[in-house]
């Protein structure tokens, strides 16, 4: 992971992908994060993120940048469990009556503000909402390649998950010098 600008992105939602949710509790395995999550302020469900994580994000040949409304959290919070540096993070806009119409429509309200924020690279979003009207909007709008991947938010981010998504990478932009 670099921050190159020649590397594709990696936009990265964290409820979902990295923290998953919606099966029964009985069902996750926990981690020792180093925190006390008995504090009034830790969130308990940090201690469901695989810290494995980082190194597999890490081994990606992309440019890994928060997408989430975690925000500055990610960064304070959840890069140091997983073995991440400080990462970029997509800013979200204060909400418009654009972001209305969408939501009627069915875009996803992230979805424009990750095609500004790529500004024409090429990128993979990681998110447990994507959708095909995802897809065809960023299609139409993106001049970029894009992989657009749903992550299973009861499973989060899975060993196939990152398969598809180096596959896509190397794919799509051949074998990255020293990756």
């Amino acid at each position: 992971m670099t921050d190159s600008g020649r590397l594709p992105l990696l936009f990265l939602d964290v409820d979902g992908p990295l923290i998953p949710f919606g099966a029964e509790p009985q069902r996750y395995p926990t981690y020792a994060t180093g925190l006390d999550l008995r504090a009034a302020d830790a969130n308990p469900l940090l201690s469901r993120i695989n810290p494995e994580h980082g190194r597999k994000l890490d081994a990606l040949p992309c440019e890994v940048v928060w997408a989430t409304t975690w925000m500055e959290d990610a960064n304070e919070c959840i890069a140091p469990l997983i073995g991440l540096p400080q990462l970029a993070m997509v800013v979200w806009p204060e909400p418009s009556d654009a972001d209305e119409q969408d939501e009627r429509d069915g875009l996803h309200w992230k979805t424009r503000a990750l095609i500004e924020w790529a500004a024409g690279r090429p990128f993979v979003w990681l998110d447990d909402e994507v959708t095909d009207v995802d897809r065809a909007w960023v299609a139409a709008h993106h001049p970029g390649h894009a992989l657009l991947h749903r992550v299973d938010p009861r499973c989060g981010l899975t060993e196939g998950d990152y398969v598809a998504v180096d596959l896509w990478l190397r794919q799509s932009f051949g074998a990255v010098e020293g990756r």
